[in-house]
């Protein structure tokens, strides 16, 4: 996680008040996924991501990805009738206080703040034993919901200053039992920031999602993801570029353009 739900505003040239942005046509359409199917979508995969505020349905985009506890039961029938694949996004490796299920988790598993997430702490992601029924309960509530695959986010915790002594193995650990657990339910998973260890879950995750990988030229880390024929969906913070667009297109990106308080407002290449 770089950016996500920060009270900032950012006005993109782009940003719509009503109709979505122009998607290009050439985007190959995927259909809601089977009660017994995971969904895996594959490169140019169209998307759009909104975690705060009231979802603007009017995206003509493959897949939503929207807050898990946020999004109404009935947004995601309007999305499934419309034909939009909904992915739901939690966080699986740290705890955010404002959670309905935030008091589940006990104080010897809860370690260091995120820097510059007030109210959020990570987690001990070697506690499977406290933390898998909570993080179930949630790919339940998932699935009761009706999302078709979930976004797990700060699953690289090994790689930050947590308050415990977290190794690479054992974030390979959790992130596997996630994604085991997630498809034990139907549910398509996609790999969050991890770019570090790719190599070692492509196999375990149906698509990879990045922030700011042109930014900070990180994005050679999706292409097992693009070799294997998944979709990489990534979002850079401002307004379009030339470059970005240019750097998407040579890396099979399905590339946004996003405020960081990942409201409504998207842009895409042209």
């Amino acid at each position: 996680m770089r950016f996500r739900g920060v009270a900032v505003v950012v006005v993109l040239a782009t940003a719509c008040s009503g109709a979505g942005p122009d998607v290009s046509a050439t985007a190959e359409r995927v259909a809601p996924i089977g009660a017994a199917d995971v969904w895996a979508p594959r490169p140019g995969t169209t998307w759009q991501w909104q975690l705060t505020g009231e979802i603007d349905l009017s995206f003509a985009v493959d897949m939503y990805d929207v807050d898990l506890f946020e999004v109404p039961n009935e947004t995601i029938e309007d999305l499934h009738a419309d034909g939009r694949v909904v992915i739901c996004y939690f966080s699986a490796g740290s705890v955010e206080e404002w959670r309905p299920d935030a008091a589940l988790f006990i104080p010897d598993v809860v370690g260091d703040p995120l820097n510059g997430w007030p109210g959020e702490r990570w987690l001990d992601v070697r506690r499977l034993d406290m933390l898998a029924p909570i993080l179930e309960g949630r790919l339940d509530l998932a699935l009761a919901k009706g999302c078709d695959g979930v976004e797990p986010d700060n699953v690289d915790g090994f790689s930050n200053s947590t308050g415990f002594d977290l190794q690479p193995s054992d974030q390979l650990a959790f992130n596997r039992w996630l994604a085991t657990a997630a498809h034990e339910r139907d549910l398509s998973i996609g790999l969050k920031n991890d770019l570090g260890q790719v190599s070692d879950l492509v196999d375990a995750f149906d698509w990879v999602l990045v922030e700011q990988c042109i930014e900070f030229d990180e994005c050679g880390g999706v292409k097992d993801f693009v070799s294997a024929g998944k979709a990489a969906f990534a979002a850079e913070y401002g307004g379009p570029s030339l470059a970005a667009c240019d750097a998407a297109a040579q890396s099979s990106l399905s590339l946004i353009f996003k405020a960081p308080d990942l409201s409504a407002a998207t842009a895409v290449c042209e």
